[in-house]
């Protein structure tokens, strides 16, 4: 059985791609500008919800900053959601970030990025 000359090219470039070894596939993600995942990094964050109001609490005990934006999702449809603007948390420190509805609360979380 042949390959057809365009056929050809692809197989033989899927083959050798398939064929590295992991460490060389790893190494081309780090030289790609992917942060490295054996650094740690990320805010630890704890929520309260104490009726419509809530209250966010994050601290960043690792040496990069971390950016983070704290989501609302209210419970009534016509409550207006809530998407804070990030805030930069920096090695060591601790922010506090609020938010609110006119009534319950569905869902809180916090979302977070390199700075």
């Amino acid at each position: 059985m042949r390959l057809s000359r365009s056929l050809a090219p692809v197989t033989v470039a899927v083959a050798l791609v398939l064929a590295l070894p992991y460490e060389a596939a790893s190494l081309a993600r780090a030289t790609a500008g992917d942060p490295d995942p054996a650094q740690p990094f990320g805010a630890e964050c704890r929520s309260r919800v104490t009726g419509s109001h809530v209250v966010a609490y994050c601290h960043n005990p690792y040496p990069q900053t971390d950016r983070v934006s704290l989501h609302v999702e209210c419970a009534r449809w016509w409550d207006l959601d809530t998407d804070a603007a990030g805030v930069d948390v920096d090695p060591a420190a601790t922010v506090r970030l609020t938010a609110r509805c006119w009534k319950e609360v569905a869902a809180v979380w916090i979302s977070h990025r390199r700075a």
